[in-house]
C-alpha cells in the first residue's frame, strides 16, 4: 500500500461538471482526513473513505472541516504560465496521539467526493500534542490547490 500525493483524477472531471464550488458566495464544505501508511489513497480515489483512517485520540473519524483562505484568484506562476488557485487555512487537531502518513482533502457537500490527497513522507506521529497541517503559500506556485 502506498499514498500517492495528487488532485484526484475524478476532481478534474468533477471541475469540468461544476460539481465543487470554493465560494465566495456559498462555497461547499471541504473536510481534511488523515491516514495511516497502511492507506493506499491516490489519483484513483473518489470519495473520503475510512480504510485506514487514522483512529487515536483527540481525532475524529472524517477529520477537520477546512476553511477556504483564499477565494478562487489566478496569476503567473514561476514559470510565467496563468495558474488559477485556492488555498485553506491550516488545520489542527490538538491534545492528540495519532500517527499519520497522508490525508484527504473532499467535498462533504458533495457526497464526499475526493478532491486532492497529500503525502507526508514518512509518518508524523504526536503524543498529547497538537497534529498541525500547514498549507502552503496561496499563491500561484504553491497553492494546494492550483490549475495551470
Amino acid at each position: 500500500m502506498s499514498i500517492s500525493q495528487t488532485s484526484t483524477t475524478s476532481f478534474k472531471v468533477e471541475l469540468l461538471q461544476a460539481v465543487h464550488n470554493f465560494g465566495p458566495t456559498s462555497p461547499n464544505t471541504f473536510k481534511i482526513a488523515l491516514y495511516t501508511a497502511a492507506s493506499d489513497i491516490g489519483p484513483a480515489t473518489t470519495a473520503y473513505t475510512a480504510t485506514n483512517e487514522v483512529v487515536g485520540t483527540g481525532y475524529t473519524a472524517g477529520g477537520n472541516t477546512l476553511v477556504i483562505s483564499t477565494s478562487p484568484t489566478s496569476g503567473n506562476n514561476t514559470a510565467s504560465i496563468p495558474t488559477a488557485f485556492v488555498s485553506f487555512s491550516n488545520t489542527s487537531w490538538t491534545s492528540s496521539s495519532i500517527t499519520a502518513r497522508g490525508a484527504l482533502i473532499y467535498n462533504s457537500t458533495q457526497g464526499n467526493k475526493s478532491v486532492a490527497v497529500l503525502d507526508f513522507g514518512a509518518d508524523k506521529t504526536t503524543a498529547n500534542a497538537t497534529f498541525l497541517i500547514t498549507f502552503p503559500a496561496a499563491d500561484a506556485s504553491s497553492a494546494i490547490v492550483r490549475i495551470s
